[in-house]
């Protein structure tokens, strides 16, 4: 690394923002200190001396302090220029006058853009007064993000007309973006923060929002005109491919992924393969190369050719959407064309350095950005990993082994970021990369391209080319769908912690470095992989060697690892595919030597360095299976309530490590919704909150689903967990409520060959040693009817599933929907002493208890209704604490005023879901431990 100052000072600086991002106060001041008396040893120890380390030392606090600075400015001024508290400007009705400031994304009956405000003034409709006072008119300049909901299917027209730079004025509600309401659940406002956005502004009908469109020329009118042309190039892609092909490769040419089919790209998700789907090095590779070629043919001069080619590549990074990794690439391609055209070495660990800094310049956010780190990580992880696995290749076929030790390099590198943020990691990954990749990325994406370049100058001419395109689709959609299908390949991991990807990266940079080691002499690097050398490299004993000479590196010495001179000529004068290979895929070409990262080869491997192998390789499987074990403490019971709005779902660990959810939560929709309506990847609670959460947590497997009642409010959400988290037994009470959604959740459960239990009186389940629950009701009758379907109930809140939850000396009850009639039922058996007998002990079960008049927990019944929790039911059970879930500001007016008043007469406890978030109680000994995700005063 002596030879990359760069590099170095580059990583020192994302440390510092790193640092500033997960750290606030004394926190901060003394993890600094921490890391500013290590720096210097490490340092020292990669060979840096004397001024060098002050500049890195100033690179990491520089870093802290740019983030730091970035986040004091990254504040809403809006309740500074109004007078109005932020928390009474939540909910105000109030009219804005701005500049349209992004695309207009319309699906179903929503439209969705940001705005540039300028001024804002409250409507005629607003409050007579606030706490501060009235709104009138306020001069600002603040980004918000507008919500429309289209009031008929026409308005989706006069939506789409909207454009980029229009001056608009719209009239509507200013409200708070929602934080995260669950450990570890998604934070919509910190996510607009990154945007620099503070407020969502929604609107009602596209009446309440008038438009003018821009004169002269401006910021806005380019990139005005920059989503036309994308918009009439996915009109075009339209034109050529049937879906789901064409939302598909809009996703794969153009970048515009917002149009791929949902599943598609769940489908892809699952085998790790949406970064083809992503704008990215090997499309801008492609582009450069093929701009090279093509003024090549038009007799230009290589010196004319790189600079008309450095000043197109940003109107494609625009083109393509400006993602992160386009951006990226984009700017290390430009570098890599400026050096060529100064006949200057390039080196990709410098050059992506030199991206990084500019991004992080221009914004610190950008290290938030998933894209952002996938996309330095694996390209840089290509030019420092990949010289060491080429030779673990050595034998194989040329073709076959570059594309291997590519696939395996970028998915050894992408497997910490990939389980971090999403949980999953499929085994048949490596396979579905090598084999489909190279498929799409060398046959499908530039087909798809010709014959889009094609369809405006003869249509037919374009159809062949995309007809080809559609069967290799379907190839690959067949392929990708099989691979998914096949049982136990996808494993889910909790989420790790930032110290354990960084000793994954070390561990495996340490154990392939001395394998490479015992792989014997390696051939001299080409001249072309020369080109992306370090400008200075050091070699044991000889001090500094290949300085950069003054007027170029046309010629420059080069050392064996015997120390002995060689002068080795650059190969700028090469051919034009060299050249145009080398400057837009500097990844790649870098990779494939150990020399382009700084190596040096031929070591024999003695009986130490094999003895550290086997050390390195059990600590890299110690600590991946340490990362995929659930992480909860052992011999704790932990119950979570988590809030999924107006709805149930809770998650139950037992001190042995079984995991129980109960519920499932779901979308409930009112009516036959209008199929205009209706937006492309819906929002369902079981696949958006409750689905992650359990991977986020590590769940591999639940032991036991249980199902209160069918309500689609507790049973929607399951039919996501039951596709996408293996299930060992179904619980329910037996009964079906007879609609669509609830028989195909059972349908689902029978397909995946998970055990049906109707639930009866009388029955136990023993968890674990520690866990029993004993069910208390509903005291059905479950034969089946003459057709051998499941009886119809149409009482489903009657019927609900009730347990006593008996663990680690603690004690629950969950209830259900359970209404006023169900509680007096089971008070009149426990009074006569039918329920106690309905348990009834055989050998090697487990007896109901006594009933006791106290509970520890009751889960209230119906989210808090007035129809359930009657005052002889609280008075009974006499909780010590007592869980409502419900959804904040919802419609039904839940929790009951009254229902409330009467657990506070008993002296229980309160916890609301609506109020607090997700809750959660730890279990040990029969003391219960609780936390909840939102303070009392949010």
């Amino acid at each position: 690394m002596k030879g990359r100052p760069l590099f170095v000072f580059t990583v020192c600086w994302l440390c510092g923002s790193g640092m500033a991002c997960a750290m606030t106060g004394w926190t901060l001041l003394w993890g600094m200190v921490g890391a500013l008396s290590c720096l210097p040893f490490l340092l020292r120890w990669i060979g840096m001396r004397g001024w060098a380390i002050v500049v890195f030392i100033v690179a990491l606090i520089g870093g802290a302090g740019h983030w730091e600075w970035n986040e004091a400015r990254n504040v809403s001024n809006l309740p500074e220029i109004t007078n109005i508290a932020a928390a009474d400007l939540d909910g105000y009705s109030a009219t804005l006058h701005g500049i349209l400031d992004s695309d207009v994304r319309v699906d179903g009956d929503r439209a969705d853009f940001q705005i540039q405000m300028n001024s804002i003034e409250a409507s005629s409709d607003a409050q007579s007064g606030t706490a501060s006072g009235v709104l009138r008119v306020a001069q600002t300049k603040e980004r918000l993000m507008v919500h429309v909901r289209l009031a008929e299917e026409e308005e989706q027209q006069v939506a789409a007309g909207w454009r980029r730079g229009d001056a608009i004025t719209l009239t509507g509600v200013l409200t708070l973006p929602g934080e995260a309401r669950n450990f570890g659940g998604f934070d919509y406002r910190n996510y607009l923060k990154t945007q620099y956005i503070h407020w969502l502004f929604k609107v009602k009908g596209a009446s309440s929002v008038t438009t003018v469109s821009p004169e002269g020329i401006g910021k806005f009118n380019i990139l005005r005109w920059n989503d036309l042309i994308r918009s009439t190039l996915g009109s075009a892609v339209d034109r050529l491919f049937p879906e789901p092909h064409a939302g598909y490769m809009k996703g794969l040419i153009i970048g515009m992924a917002s149009d791929i089919d949902p599943d598609t790209y769940g489908q892809f998700s699952q085998l790790g393969l949406t970064h083809i789907l992503a704008i990215s090095g090997t499309h801008v590779a492609v582009y450069v190369a093929s701009l090279l070629l093509l003024l090549s043919w038009l007799r230009l001069t290589r010196e004319t050719s790189l600079t008309i080619v450095l000043l197109l590549i940003p109107a494609y990074v625009l083109l393509s959407g400006g993602s992160p990794s386009v951006i990226r690439a984009g700017i290390m391609s430009m570098i890599g064309l400026y050096m060529a055209r100064r006949g200057l070495a390039r080196d990709g660990l410098q050059m992506i350095s030199a991206a990084a800094l500019m991004m992080m310049w221009w914004n610190p956010y950008f290290l938030l950005s998933v894209s952002f780190q996938l996309s330095f990580l694996v390209t840089a992880g290509l030019m420092i990993y990949m010289p060491l696995i080429n030779r673990l290749f050595h034998g194989w076929p040329k073709a076959v082994a570059a594309t291997a030790s590519v696939t395996v390099t970028a998915q050894l590198i992408s497997f910490p970021v990939t389980i971090l943020y999403f949980n999953q990691f499929s085994l048949l990954s490596f396979v579905a990369n090598f084999l489909l990749v190279s498929l799409i990325s060398a046959i499908v994406l530039p087909l798809g391209t010709v014959a889009l370049l094609l369809s405006f100058l003869w249509l037919p001419l374009a159809k062949p080319l995309a007809w080809v395109a559609i069967l290799l689709n379907k190839v690959t959609f067949v392929s990708v769908e099989w691979m998914n299908s096949l049982p136990g390949f996808v494993l889910i991991w909790a989420t790790p912690s930032l110290l354990w990807i960084a000793a994954y990266y070390a561990i495996l940079y340490a154990l392939l470095f001395l394998l490479h080691r015992g792989k014997g002499e390696i051939p001299q690097a080409s001249n072309m992989e020369e080109d992306t050398a370090p400008l200075v490299r050091t070699h044991r004993g000889q001090g500094l060697q290949g300085a950069a000479q003054s007027g170029g590196l046309s010629e420059r010495m080069d050392w064996d690892r015997q120390g002995k001179g060689q002068q080795v000529r650059s190969n700028d004068s090469g051919s034009m595919t060299t050249l145009s290979a080398s400057i837009a895929w500097p990844e790649y070409t870098s990779a494939f030597t150990t020399q382009g990262a700084g190596y040096y080869t031929g070591e024999r491997m003695n009986l130490f360095h094999k003895g550290m192998c086997g050390l390195l390789a059990l600590l890299l499987i110690v600590g991946l299976v340490w990362a995929y074990r659930t992480p909860l403490p052992a011999g704790t019971g932990v119950v979570q309530f988590l809030d999924i709005g107006q709805g149930d779902s809770t998650l139950i660990t037992t001190p042995g490590g079984k995991h129980i959810l109960v519920d499932g939560g779901g979308t409930v929709s009112f009516g036959n919704q209008e199929s205009w309506r209706i937006r492309r990847d819906p929002y369902e609670v079981g696949a958006k909150v409750v689905v992650p959460l359990l991977k986020k947590r590590g769940i591999h497997r639940l032991d036991a689903v249980i199902l209160t009642h069918a309500d689609q409010d507790h049973a929607g959400g399951l039919q996501a967990v039951l596709e996408q988290i293996p299930v060992e037994r179904f619980m329910f009470n037996g009964t079906t409520s007879g609609k669509d959604n609830f028989e195909k959740l059972l349908d689902t459960a029978v397909e995946r060959s998970i055990p049906l239990y109707a639930i009866q009186q009388g029955m136990s389940y023993a968890a674990d040693e520690e866990t029993v629950l004993h069910f208390i009701s509903p005291d059905l009758d479950h034969s089946l009817d003459t057709g051998g379907r499941l009886p119809v109930s149409e009482h489903q809140n009657h019927d609900s599933v009730v347990f006593l939850l008996d663990m680690a000396g603690a004690s629950l009850l969950f209830t259900g929907d359970m209404d006023a009639a169900a509680e007096q039922n089971l008070l009149y058996m426990i009074q006569d002493g039918s329920l106690a007998a309905s348990f009834k002990q055989e050998p090697g079960s487990f007896s109901f208890p006594s009933v006791e008049t106290s509970v520890d927990v009751l889960k209230v019944a119906h989210h808090g209704s007035k129809t359930s929790s009657t005052e002889a039911w609280l008075q009974y059970w006499h909780a010590k604490s007592a869980v409502i879930s419900a959804g904040a500001n919802n419609t039904y007016g839940h929790p009951n005023p009254g229902v409330l008043e009467r657990l506070e007469a008993v002296g229980s406890q309160i916890y609301r879901t609506d109020q607090m978030g997700e809750v959660q109680m730890r279990i040990k000994d029969g003391q219960i431990d609780v936390r909840y995700k939102l303070s009392m005063d949010e």
